[in-house]
């Protein structure tokens, strides 16, 4: 009896194994996400004066210290601090704000602004200009990677850098990279590494490397009067 119990438990124990097999099935789902950009917009006491010129534009990524809800805080470092402080720049100057503390930037969502408004405005889409500090340093990388014909020039600050991918980049693109070497927030060989695979690609690259600077090289690098003279002096070529 014993045995004919123990058959049928392997016998109930085989079936119930060879019916519950794997599977892999295919699917389909369209997702659709939205995200909300509040944004400083500068316009040069030019602009207005200018119909038949087009000007450039400067996109700033500002850190994560800045992201949030509240958009005067965006006002803190870079362009924006310098706009508050009185200076004038040739170019229009965006500012989003990543509205998300803990959360890279959405960069789909930077590019379909930016697009929006070089398309609303009389600017010259060769001379569209991109920059970012820290967090939003490594989203320009990421700009620059995933939509390598846009930009006229790129200025990153301290950000993290996506060196495998710096073959995506667009050749002729001008970029320039600011560090500091005692940078304990993001090191500074991810600008090292960034650089050298660049140069090793034959890309126009300016790099500078602040001694004895920690994280904030943006302090440095946003008060450097020359970097706003090269932005301005890039230009793509026409088609």
């Amino acid at each position: 009896m014993i045995n004919k119990l123990l058959l049928l438990c392997i016998v109930i124990s085989c079936a119930l194994s060879c019916s519950a097999q794997s599977r892999l099935v295919e699917g389909k789902m369209v997702t659709v996400t939205e995200e909300k950009l509040e944004y400083y917009l500068y316009y040069p006491k030019e602009y207005d004066e200018s119909k038949e010129k087009g000007f450039g534009i400067l996109v700033f990524l500002h850190g994560g210290g800045e992201s949030g809800e509240e958009l005067e805080l965006i006002k803190k470092n870079g362009p924006p601090k310098l706009l508050v402080q009185g200076k004038e720049f040739p170019f229009l100057v965006l500012a989003p704000q990543n509205p998300h503390k803990r959360q890279w930037w959405n960069i789909r969502a930077v590019n379909k602004l930016v697009d929006e408004v070089v398309t609303t405005n009389n600017v010259d889409e060769n001379r569209i200009y991109l920059t970012g500090l820290s967090r939003g340093g490594g989203a320009a990388w990421s700009l620059a990677v995933q939509y390598p014909e846009k930009w006229a020039a790129l200025a990153v600050v301290c950000g993290m850098a996506p060196a495998p991918y710096a073959h995506w980049i667009a050749k002729e693109l001008p970029i320039w990279v600011f560090h500091g070497d005692e940078d304990e927030s993001i090191p500074v060989g991810e600008s090292d590494a960034m650089v050298q695979r660049l140069k090793e690609l034959g890309h126009d690259v300016k790099y500078t490397r602040y001694e004895g600077v920690g994280h904030n090289a943006w302090d440095k690098a946003y008060t450097t009067v020359e970097l706003y003279e090269w932005i301005a002096a890039q230009q793509k070529q026409k088609n």
